[in-house]
């Protein structure tokens, strides 16, 4: 597939026919990574209200890390999440490709919040722990934000949590372990990015960008 807009009546079809199927707890969302820019990928979406996500919001940070190229471009299968406002999610992302190149995403995320609540009381009726809460799978964290910026600012205050420090407290070498975290992540493909960073742990735009050339010499 070239692009997504060449098969976008039937990758819609498909996504109404989950969403039918499914329910309103199911929301199948379709991203283009090559005519969209990262701040508006999202071009359908079904159920948007189980994330608060529409048509013109941006990707999440796991699209950011596959377009980076620092993770491998394969599909996610059946991994746990949660939204910002608390709602457990079974999720799926499945990538569309151009031979090795992404260029679009139809993910789907069921929301499994009332299912473990219905299990915890079967669970407390039957003594079964086979209906114990799902954990997360394999520590994967999706973060679904509206506004790219949103989803940035997260992706900053993760990367001070890698560290374990406050800004204040940060030697040089801890910032440069914060921007390769960052970095890693693809945070620094989305416009304006460095700005926030540089502000953020209070080193000039001039000094931030030296700190990810070096990282990215020794990593080549």
């Amino acid at each position: 597939m070239q692009s997504v807009k060449q098969e976008f009546a039937f990758l819609t079809s498909l996504m109404k026919s989950l969403s039918l199927l499914f329910g309103s707890k199911c929301e199948v969302v379709l991203h283009d990574h090559k005519d969209q820019p990262y701040e508006h990928t999202i071009v359908a979406i079904e159920n948007g209200h189980v994330t608060g996500r529409k048509i013109g919001d941006c990707g999440t940070n796991l699209g950011l890390e596959v377009l980076s190229g620092n993770v491998s471009i394969e599909d996610n299968h059946n991994y746990t999440t949660q939204t910002k406002d608390g709602k457990i999610l079974r999720s799926s992302t499945i990538y569309i490709r151009d031979d090795d190149k992404v260029i679009g995403s139809l993910c789907i995320n069921f929301d499994i919040s009332d299912l473990i609540l219905a299990g915890k009381a079967l669970n407390s009726l039957c003594q079964n722990p086979l209906l114990s809460e799902p954990s997360a799978n394999n520590g994967v964290q999706e973060i679904f934000a509206s506004d790219v910026n949103e989803l940035i600012d997260t992706l900053i205050l993760d990367s001070q949590r890698a560290v374990g420090k406050p800004v204040v407290s940060m030697t040089k070498e801890d910032k440069i372990m914060a921007l390769q975290y960052l970095d890693k992540r693809g945070a620094f493909l989305v416009k304006k990015t460095g700005e926030k960073v540089a502000k953020f742990f209070n080193i000039s735009k001039f000094t931030m960008y030296n700190y990810l050339e070096s990282l990215r010499t020794q990593a080549d």
